[in-house]
C-alpha cells in the first residue's frame, strides 16, 4: 500500500485484528441478532445505528453513513493516515514490519544528522519512546538506592506493590539530565523524546524529582505522563505537553483499566486525580477514571459516553471541588449524558476517604449520588437564602436556565418536569412565568444552533455518485459484484473499469475488477482492506448494503449492462454523426479545390 505494504501483509494484520474487539475498545457493543451494535462515534449519537459484523468483519453506521473495515474505523477514529493505521495495528497484534521500520527510522535519523527537517511524527513511534521513558522510570524506583525514599512515601500512601505495577508507577530522578543521559547510553532518539516532551530545552529532562504516573490510551499505549512533586519544587503536579498522541483534554487516566467494568455496570465514576483511581481499583471499585488535571471537558464526556448510560463525579468536598463539578454537570448534561454528582464527606479526597471509610461506604456515596438538576437547585436557594448580592443572585438565576435550557436541548427533561422547575423558578424570583418561559426558548434555541454545528462538523461528508441512467448503472454493477462477486465472469466478458465516468465509482472498479480477475471469490473485507480512503470505504459500504437490499443480483446485472451497452452504443453514434457534420461542414468551407471558400465563412 503506497509503496510500503504488499498486499498480505495488509491482510495479514487486517485478518489478526478482529473488528469487534477493535471498535470494542472504543465503543460499549451489544448483542443484536446476528450482529453487535452500539454508538456510533463518529456523530452525535443519542441510539445505538452502528453495525458491527464479525462474519463479514464490516461496521457501518445506519445514521451518518460512517462504515467499512478495522482500518478504516481506526483511521476515522484516531486521525491517522493508511500507513500509520497499519503499523499501529500491526503493533497491537504482534506483527513485526522490521523492514518499513528499520528503512523509515534511517532516513528520520539521517534526516536529523543532517540538519533537515524530519518527517511529520509518528504516534506509533512516540508510543513507543513514551513505554520506554516508562520502563526507565520503574527501573528508578525499582533501584535499590535511588528508589528507597520513594518506595517509603508510596508505602506511606499505602499502594501495594500490585497497584505499582499494574499503573506503570516510577520515579524520574532527581538529575537534571538522567533520561537523556539513559537514552544517549541505549542510543535512543533524542529528537523523538523531545518530540514526546519528555525532553526540553539542550537534552534537559523536563520531570525531575517526580513520582511519575504513566497515563495510557483505552488501547494500551503510553500516551503522556504526570509527575507528582517530591520536593516541593514547581509545580505540584506536571503533565506531559500536548503532542500528536496526547491531549488533557481529551483524555482520561484509567480508562484502559476502568473500561470493561464501566461497559459492564453502565456507570463510570469520574474522580479528580490519579491517586483516586489507583486506590479505588486496590480496593475493588474498579470503574474509576480521573480527568488530568484540566477541567471536565466536553471531550471527556463524549469518551465516557461511548462507554457508560451513566456518569457519577465525585469530587473533593471543598469549595473549589464543587465548583469544579459544577461545571462538569453542565458538560455532561450538553453530552445527553445521565449525569450524578456525589460528594465526599469530611473535607477528605476520595483517595483519603476509601482508604479511611473502606470499600462499601465509597459505593454508597456512589449509589446517593444527586440528580444534576437537584444539585443545581440548591445551589440556586443557598445564594438566595444567604448573604449574596443582588449580582450573585441574578449569576445563580441565569446559571440554573443555562442548565434547564441545556437540559432541554439534550431532551433530558420531560415537559412536566420543565414546567414545575418554572414555576420554581416563579416563585422564588418573584417573575412571571412567561417571562420565564421565553428566556428560556431562547436560550434553547440558542443551544441548537450550537450543536447542530458541531454535529455537522463531525459528519462524514456526501458522496457523489453521479447523475441519470448511467451512472445509476454503473453503481448498479458495483453493487452486485461487492455482494456477487461470482457474477464477474459475465462483466468480464462485457465491460472494463474505463467505462465508469463517475471518478468514485471508477476507483472502486479499478480496485474491485483487478481484485476479481485474480480471485473470483474475494470478499467485501479484503477489496476494503485495498482502499486507503475512508470516502473510498464509505463508499464501498453503502454499494454493498443498497446491493444486499435490492438483492435479485443476476437479473439486475443483466439490465444494468444492457443499459451500459446502450449508452455506449449512443456515444458510438453521437462521436459518427459528429464526424459527419465536422466533414459536410468542411466541404461546404472549401471549394472542389480545396481553397477557403469566403463567401462561406459567415458560417463560421
Amino acid at each position: 500500500m503506497a509503496g510500503m505494504f504488499d498486499n498480505t501483509v495488509v491482510l495479514q494484520v487486517q485478518q489478526a485484528n478482529d473488528i469487534v474487539e477493535v471498535i470494542g475498545e472504543h465503543v460499549s457493543l451489544k448483542q443484536k441478532g446476528r450482529e453487535m451494535v452500539g454508538l456510533c462515534p463518529f456523530h452525535a449519537d443519542h441510539r445505538p445505528s452502528m453495525n458491527v459484523n464479525n462474519v463479514k468483519q464490516i461496521f457501518k453506521c445506519f445514521a451518518c453513513g460512517a462504515g467499512g473495515d478495522v482500518f478504516k474505523f481506526v483511521q476515522m477514529r484516531e486521525n491517522l493516515t493508511f500507513p500509520q493505521v497499519i503499523e499501529r495495528l500491526a503493533e497491537r497484534a504482534g506483527i513485526r514490519l522490521e523492514r518499513r521500520q528499520k528503512a523509515k527510522r534511517q532516513k528520520v535519523e539521517g534526516q536529523e544528522a543532517q540538519g533537515e527537517p524530519a518527517e511529520d511524527v509518528d504516534p506509533n513511534r512516540l508510543a513507543k519512546a513514551n513505554a520506554w521513558a516508562a520502563k526507565h522510570f520503574r527501573k528508578n524506583l525499582e533501584d535499590p538506592d535511588k528508589g528507597k525514599y520513594v518506595r517509603d512515601y508510596i508505602a506511606q500512601r499505602q499502594m501495594n506493590a500490585e497497584s505499582v505495577e499494574k499503573w506503570q508507577i516510577g520515579l524520574a530522578a532527581d538529575s537534571p539530565d538522567d533520561l537523556a543521559r539513559a537514552a544517549i547510553a541505549k542510543k535512543a532518539s533524542l529528537k523523538l523524546l523531545q518530540q514526546a516532551g519528555l525532553l526540553v530545552g539542550q537534552n534537559r529532562d523536563k520531570f525531575v524529582n517526580r513520582l511519575m504516573f504513566t497515563i495510557t490510551d483505552v488501547t494500551g499505549r503510553v500516551i503522556g505522563f504526570g509527575g507528582r512533586t517530591l520536593d516541593g519544587n514547581g509545580a505540584k503536579y506536571m503533565n506531559s505537553p500536548t503532542t500528536v498522541l496526547f491531549d488533557k483534554s481529551n483524555s482520561l487516566y484509567g480508562l484502559e483499566q476502568a473500561r470493561h467494568e464501566i461497559v459492564s455496570t453502565g456507570t463510570a465514576v469520574v474522580a479528580e486525580g490519579y491517586t483516586d483511581v489507583i486506590m479505588a481499583h486496590q480496593f475493588g471499585c474498579t470503574n474509576v477514571v480521573a480527568t488530568l488535571g484540566t477541567s471536565f471537558t466536553a471531550g471527556h464526556a463524549r469518551i465516557l459516553r461511548r462507554y457508560a448510560r451513566k456518569v457519577v463525579l465525585v469530587f473533593d468536598s471543598d469549595v473549589a471541588g464543587v465548583e469544579a463539578a459544577n461545571r462538569a454537570l453542565d458538560v455532561c448534561l450538553a453530552q445527553r449524558i445521565d449525569i450524578k454528582i456525589a460528594s465526599v464527606p469530611e473535607g477528605k479526597d476520595p483517595c483519603d476517604f476509601i482508604l479511611a471509610a473502606g470499600k462499601e461506604r465509597f459505593e454508597q456515596i456512589i449509589d446517593e449520588a444527586v440528580d444534576v438538576f437537584w444539585f443545581k437547585w440548591e445551589r440556586l436557594k443557598d445564594k438566595f437564602n444567604g448573604d449574596a448580592t443582588l449580582a450573585g443572585k441574578k449569576a445563580a438565576v441565569e446559571e440554573y436556565l443555562q442548565t434547564i435550557a441545556t437540559g432541554l436541548q439534550a431532551g433530558n427533561v420531560p415537559a412536566l418536569d420543565c414546567g414545575l422547575r418554572v414555576n420554581q423558578i416563579s416563585r422564588i424570583i418573584g417573575l412571571d412565568s412567561r417571562q420565564i418561559n421565553a428566556e428560556l426558548n431562547k436560550r434553547v434555541r440558542r443551544a441548537q444552533r450550537s450543536a447542530g454545528y458541531r454535529q455537522g462538523e463531525q459528519e462524514v461528508a456526501g458522496i457523489d455518485y453521479g447523475r441519470g441512467a448511467f451512472a445509476a448503472a454503473q453503481r448498479e454493477v458495483l453493487e452486485v459484484l461487492l455482494n456477487e462477486p461470482g457474477l464477474y465472469e459475465t462483466v468480464r466478458q462485457e465491460i472494463t473499469a474505463e467505462v465508469f465516468d463517475v471518478p468514485i465509482l471508477r476507483q472502486i472498479a479499478a480496485i474491485l475488477f483487478e481484485m476479481l480477475s485474480i480471485d473470483s471469490e474475494t470478499p467485501l473485507r479484503q477489496v476494503l482492506a485495498r482502499t486507503e480512503s475512508v470516502e473510498l470505504g464509505k463508499c464501498l459500504m453503502e454499494l454493498a448494503h443498497a446491493g444486499q437490499e435490492k438483492g435479485n443480483f443476476e437479473s439486475r446485472l443483466t439490465g444494468a449492462l444492457d443499459a451500459i451497452e446502450r449508452h455506449q452504443a449512443q456515444k458510438k453514434r453521437s462521436r459518427i454523426e459528429a464526424q459527419e457534420d465536422k466533414s459536410e461542414y468542411l466541404r461546404e468551407l472549401y471549394d472542389n479545390t480545396g481553397k477557403l471558400n469566403v463567401h462561406n465563412l459567415g458560417m463560421v
